[in-house]
């Protein structure tokens, strides 16, 4: 399947503010979010709810068409997934708890899986409004609505000291504060949503390890991101890298690495 990939990047992106401001309309109302739990006791808002519903009419009105798999869509059972080869994987807002405390630190997460790796992603910050691409080899970058200007993960050694490390507010496990304790004074750096790998993205962070559960929507858009940028995204206990499209959609741990230097 062929197309342009900065015209993708373009309409996916326009897709995600819509999104983005949907969600804001019901972020920025001072009344209540609606916020009801889903059966893993995860909260859900009007906010996912109406960002999915503008994300899925738009992906649905592109050229390029694809199977979408959504954390607020009824599952695709895996004997159908399966068989796909292209299909959207989205996070309508990434976050949610974030969103709930009113910290800005959500995200909308819209990424192109073929079989079992991401291919093209979009991450876009709806209170900031920064917005956030990449494409398999060809490089990540943020849009600013006109330009489109290349980022790059920061180089770095294991060894170095003062080492910046993303550690999420919500999971600072014993394994986590294990791998921490490895590390030669290191920096920590708090983060909500995918933010955390756009920070290892962009150069603003060397590491995140995520030691927690997270789901393939949760980063799939921002791994293609962090990769582009000269990064790594490794399952913790073998080193390679996070595959996408599991029977299971629960994420192996992970470590994301910047341009780690041997």
């Amino acid at each position: 399947m062929q197309f342009d990939i900065t015209q993708l990047a373009e309409q996916i992106g326009r897709i995600a503010q819509s999104a983005g401001a949907a969600i804001l309309d019901i972020y920025e109302n001072k009344e209540d979010f609606g916020v009801e739990h889903k059966a893993d006791n995860s909260p859900l808002t009007r906010a996912d709810q109406a960002a999915n519903k503008v994300i899925v009419a738009g992906l649905e009105a592109l050229p390029f068409k694809a199977p979408i798999v959504s954390e607020e869509n009824k599952m695709v059972p895996y004997s159908e997934r399966k068989h796909f080869h292209y299909f959207w994987l989205v996070d309508p807002l990434d976050g949610t708890k974030e969103f709930i405390k009113r910290n800005g630190e959500f995200t909308v997460n819209i990424a192109l899986v073929k079989q079992n790796q991401v291919v093209f992603g979009v991450v876009y910050v709806p209170v900031t409004r920064e917005l956030f691409w990449a494409a398999k080899h060809q490089g990540a970058f943020q849009f600013d609505g006109t330009n489109h200007t290349p980022i790059s993960a920061a180089q770095f050694r294991m060894t170095d000291a003062n080492l910046k490390v993303v550690a999420s507010r919500s999971h600072l496990n014993e394994s986590t504060q294990a791998f921490v304790g490895q590390l030669q004074d290191p920096v920590l750096v708090s983060k909500g949503s995918s933010l955390k790998l756009l920070l290892v993205a962009s150069g603003e962070a060397h590491l995140y390890p995520r030691l927690a559960p997270t789901m393939e929507w949760d980063t799939a858009a921002a791994q293609i991101i962090a990769e582009e940028a000269g990064g790594q995204v490794l399952q913790a206990e073998n080193g390679l890298p996070v595959e996408y499209n599991k029977e299971n959609l629960l994420n192996p741990h992970f470590i994301v690495y910047g341009a780690r230097q041997s």
